[in-house]
């Protein structure tokens, strides 16, 4: 599925990923390939993306808010304070503040 991380200065993240977990604002939920269509918004706490491949920019190049995990190389954090996500024909946009 692909994902985009937006927030209101850039797009912080956009690739093919495996999964994304974010902080709903009643507990988190994990979305994975073919999920059913959904938009909600979410709470503070931290988006989880688990990556498959390089794919995306090299953890270099990745804007210094999402960092990859201490417990899993593949798996990238971004801590927001709120948002939305739709997910819609294995696409998902977070629009994270």
């Amino acid at each position: 599925m692909y994902l985009e991380i937006v927030s209101p200065e850039a797009t912080l993240f956009s690739a093919n990923v495996d999964s994304v977990v974010v902080p709903g604002i009643n507990g988190e939920f994990e979305m994975l390939e073919n999920h059913a269509p959904i938009v909600s918004l979410l709470g503070e706490g931290t988006v989880k993306v688990r990556v498959h491949s390089q794919e995306h920019k090299s953890f270099d190049e990745l804007p210094e808010v999402i960092v990859p995990s201490a417990n899993d190389a593949k798996v990238l954090t971004l801590n927001i304070q709120s948002g939305t996500i739709e997910m819609k024909d294995n696409k998902v946009i977070v629009l994270a503040d």
